[in-house]
């Protein structure tokens, strides 16, 4: 069986929306961590303030069929039209892994077995 790192840097507002998608997708474990960035763009000023909007960064270990599926729930979710992104998805295979749950193995087995 073969994994995948997905990792989406979405809006702070949005990220309960992702997590969602991804379980709804069959993600089981899901790290959240928060995050800013810095855009190319000129930053929002507010009376000589600037704002960084806040994002969260969520990281899944999936298995390599489940990720594209996942990748594509959560860009329906941040990507709603194709014009406007609020975030960014991407995926990374991984050659050696450890530490992973088993049982979270055995449902990406059923997973699979299920879409065939």
């Amino acid at each position: 069986m073969k994994f995948s790192a997905l990792v989406a840097i979405v809006p702070e507002d949005r990220e309960q929306d992702c997590i969602d998608a991804a379980r709804h997708c069959g993600a089981g474990g899901i790290t959240v961590m928060s995050g800013r960035g810095i855009s190319n763009t000129a930053k929002k000023t507010f009376f000589g303030l600037t704002y960084d909007g806040n994002q969260s960064v969520l990281l899944m270990v999936l298995e390599k069929g489940l990720s594209r599926d996942t990748l594509k729930a959560i860009q329906k979710v941040v990507m709603p039209d194709s014009k406007n992104s609020q975030g960014i998805i991407f995926t990374v295979p991984l050659e050696h892994l450890g530490g992973i749950d088993m049982a979270q193995v055995e449902k990406f087995e059923q997973h699979l077995k299920d879409s065939f």
